[in-house]
């Protein structure tokens, strides 16, 4: 690359890590919150929560990625704009699209980024996500030690506990087990302790009372007890073996499907499709975005009030760029055989751009006609 090139793209990397760095923190703390939140409700550590986040990163990467590429293209050349510099190289004979080129090698650095992330990296880390949650759901003491609040581990059960002392000891128990349709029980205990058996875990109540109302009759029973263990294990539903889901399977899978990976996954072949070449795609779109943003920039020229006019119509354009996008993966997932149209609004896009760049640097070639010409008929 020329001098010139590795300017311009030294400058976009340099703006594109920061915006990249800001957007991602932003937004993986937010998601981070609402996670947090959740997941120490359940009584998980906060050990469960920074690998939950982590394994989270990589969708966040792949959808800030491109964002940050448009904000630091935007960036750039409104500075190099403002500073002279793109004038100052357009006066020794570059062209908007010679200019372009830089931008359009960042623009393949973030699509390389982005296509690693979203055909490796977050394939794999989905279906570690979804193996976690598995194994998060099947441990039920998480499940059932939430103090002061209504828990429903499974259908039919509701499940208190008032308090929970430093030794493991819970106090205030109540549980109330509708799943008989011909009877009704409801447990209540002032002590109780969450054990192991040989069968799964137990719940020992002591002190306490069971009451038994038979739906038929409407007739009410009630049974004191000193001590008395209530089976989790075979109370709670732990399901069976996990399905796939679309977002963990790699791509190379999706590509080529193997017989009966629709009916595995429970969906149809075009949403397969659509998955695999959607994925493709996010390695374009930075690219896309990027030579949108810096052409929008160059067919401003040089204004003392700035280009805000160009930084908002390539905002406008970023924006219905993701529009079509969204369409035309609604219309590819719904349709078979539809997958090309995956590409469409980067092909748009694209073609839009370089339009735009042809189109800055005929009006200068022009205006520099214009004005020879008078001068040659003078000196006539």
């Amino acid at each position: 690359m020329f001098r010139f090139d590795r300017y311009l793209l030294g400058q976009l990397m340099t703006i594109f890590g920061f915006f990249a760095l800001v957007l991602v923190g932003v937004y993986w703390v937010n998601r981070g919150v609402r996670l947090f939140d959740t997941l120490i409700a359940d009584g998980q550590s906060a050990w469960v929560f920074l690998e939950f986040t982590a394994l989270t990163l990589p969708t966040v990467i792949r959808l800030m990625l491109p964002v940050a590429a448009f904000i630091a293209t935007l960036y750039v050349a409104n500075r190099m704009s403002a500073e002279s510099e793109l004038t100052v190289v357009q006066a020794t004979g570059y062209s908007p699209m010679r200019l372009s080129r830089g931008a359009a090698a960042f623009g393949l650095v973030v699509g390389a980024m982005t296509a690693v992330i979203a055909n490796f990296l977050e394939p794999l880390a989905a279906g570690q996500l979804a193996d976690r949650r598995g194994e998060l759901a099947a441990d039920l003491s998480s499940r059932f030690l939430t103090e002061g609040s209504f828990v429903h581990p499974t259908r039919g059960i509701t499940f208190f506990i008032g308090d929970i002392t430093a030794q493991g000891e819970l106090r205030d128990v109540f549980l109330n087990d509708t799943r008989d349709p011909r009877r009704m029980t409801t447990y209540a205990a002032g002590r109780a302790a969450l054990v192991r058996g040989e069968t799964g875990p137990k719940i020992v109540m002591f002190d306490g009372k069971a009451q038994m109302l038979e739906r038929s009759t409407g007739r009410l029973s009630v049974t004191r007890f000193s001590d008395f263990a209530y089976d989790v294990g075979a109370a709670i539903d732990k399901g069976g073996a996990r399905r796939l889901t679309l977002n963990e399977v790699p791509t190379r899978s999706l590509l080529f499907p193997p017989p009966g990976l629709a009916d595995e996954l429970a969906v149809t072949p075009a949403a397969i499709a659509y998955e695999a070449h959607d994925r493709l795609a996010q390695g374009f779109n930075p690219l896309a975005l990027v030579l949108l943003a810096f052409a929008l920039m160059l067919s401003g020229g040089f204004s003392r009030f700035g280009m805000w006019r160009q930084i908002a119509i390539a905002v406008a354009g970023a924006i219905l760029f993701n529009v079509a996008t969204t369409l035309a993966g609604s219309i590819a997932a719904e349709r078979a055989g539809a997958w090309p149209v995956v590409y469409l609004p980067f092909a748009v896009t694209l073609a839009a751009a370089g339009w735009l760049l042809y189109r800055a640097g005929r009006p200068r070639r022009a205006t520099g006609l214009r004005h020879a010409r008078p001068a040659a008929g003078g000196a006539a």
